[in-house]
């Protein structure tokens, strides 16, 4: 446990050190933008050079640990027993628009189980951390999912794949399902805060489909450990996750498993 206490220090250094050319960055003249799969996937300068900030960390301090990241693919090191799974710029999208809700996401895992996470929005100044077994926090202070009984009075959000305009299968049908039977429904655009915002309060639920585990690493461990629920809901879509206060995650899961392409 100490370890990855340790372990987890590192990566908020990290965490920072990225989120500080991201604020240099931000709404910036100097910030370039492209694309990767289609229009709707880009990519900027501070992407790739969030993500060499903290790969150059990692190397410095864990040479032998195996790398995950978004826009470099896996690189196996000599220890294959810990793996740092990174999203340098978690809502890209947002980020490129000039929109806050945007995160360095950092997930440590030991033996194939995430030990350590860390979820940092450096504009809205939230961090988000947390350790196996050693509960969860937002800014140092513990945190907890919030207690919304019933969807009638729950605010939950959702995303859409990268495919969608390609690929029926788009979660348009759970979004018409779902809608009209909560509260409000919300699109903020940033997998990795999506989840903590459930493990904090502040949503009551989310889902999304076809994300990747660099996006949901850090921030279900985060979920886990505040005392929420945080699962993959099909096995199909790459990581569909349904992250929810423990009270509307049977009912949501049967919205979901309802959609006719599951």
């Amino acid at each position: 446990m100490s370890n990855y206490h340790e372990i987890l220090c590192h990566a908020v250094e990290m965490a920072k050190k990225a989120g500080e050319i991201q604020l240099r960055l931000f709404r910036s003249k100097e910030l370039n933008i492209a694309t990767k799969q289609n229009d709707f996937d880009v990519v900027t300068t501070a992407d790739k050079a969030s993500e060499r900030a903290i790969v150059d960390f990692i190397n410095e301090l864990y040479p032998d640990h195996s790398i995950l990241t978004e826009e470099s693919g896996l690189s196996l090191r000599g220890n294959h027993d810990w793996e740092w799974v990174i999203d340098p710029l978690d809502g890209t999208t947002n980020y490129s628009a000039g929109l806050p809700w945007f995160n360095v996401s950092i997930g440590i895992k030991h033996h194939g189980e995430a030990v350590a996470g860390v979820v940092y929005a450096p504009r809205l100044g939230e961090l988000f951390t947390a350790v196996k077994g050693g509960g969860a926090t937002l800014n140092g202070e513990p945190i907890t999912p919030s207690e919304t009984p019933a969807l009638t009075k729950a605010v939950v959000a959702t995303g859409f794949p990268y495919d969608k305009a390609v690929n029926p299968d788009n979660n348009l049908d759970n979004f018409k399902r779902i809608m009209p039977v909560v509260r409000g429904l919300r699109r903020l655009g940033s997998a990795a805060l999506d989840i903590c915002y459930v493990a904090a309060g502040f949503l009551d639920a989310y889902w999304e489909m076809n994300l990747n585990e660099w996006d949901v690493c850090a921030a279900m461990l985060i979920a886990h450990e505040a005392g929420a629920y945080a699962e993959r809901f099909r096995p199909d879509r790459n990581w569909s996750i349904l992250a929810s206060n423990p009270a509307l995650a049977p009912a949501l899961l049967q919205e979901l498993n309802s959609s006719p392409n599951k």
